[in-house]
């Protein structure tokens, strides 16, 4: 069975649950006093989807302003960024659209986009609608899920979904066997003047 490493960066404010989300899919556990992200923290997991292994290699970025500067470092050559806002906290759903426009600008150009709106089990306090975002991940062409880490809602099933969305290496049926296919490089001629 093939092995693909594909590389996840966590993005979005401080306190919106990337941390929760990542120990959540990761170890299957929460901790309700999770202490802030310095900088970004690293995590993997193996997981099979149809014939082959995905292997996320998974990027935690801190949300704290003073830290924005170093997320380049992190979505750089990354498969799939997932951005994640407070469904409770209106002000994480604005910076959210600040991170797609600079994915658009700066990351991977095919890189897929997940929309996670976390802490989906604070619904009495909710501030951001499903259905706003929902729209909005839709004209964006971006994957959109509300996740609780706390209560372990959605969590596996956006992974599933960008390792559905991650483009199949299966293009070439020559490459997928055990051999490989040799190909000609086509011949340089040098010309000089003297």
């Amino acid at each position: 069975m093939a092995l693909r490493e594909l590389k996840v960066c966590l993005l979005g404010d401080t306190g919106v649950g990337k941390s929760s989300i990542v120990w959540r899919f990761v170890e299957d556990s929460f901790d309700p006093n999770i202490n802030p992200t310095i900088g970004a923290s690293f995590m993997t997991k193996t997981v099979q989807y149809q014939n082959e292994l995905h292997k996320f290699l998974i990027w935690d970025t801190a949300g704290q302003e003073r830290f924005r500067a170093l997320a380049p470092m992190y979505y750089r050559g990354s498969a799939a960024a997932i951005i994640v806002y407070d469904i409770t906290k209106e002000e994480t759903f604005s910076t959210l659209k600040n991170w797609v426009k600079e994915l658009r600008q700066h990351g991977p150009p095919n890189i897929v986009v997940a929309i996670a709106g976390n802490k989906c089990d604070l619904n009495d306090v909710r501030e951001v609608m499903e259905k706003d975002a929902k729209d909005y991940a839709d004209s964006i062409h971006a994957i959109f899920v509300e996740t609780s880490a706390k209560n372990a809602i959605n969590i596996n099933e956006l992974f599933i979904e960008i390792s559905r969305r991650i483009p199949s290496t299966d293009t070439n049926p020559v490459s997928s066997g055990k051999g490989f296919k040799l190909r000609r490089q086509p011949s340089v001629t040098k010309r000089s003047c003297c």
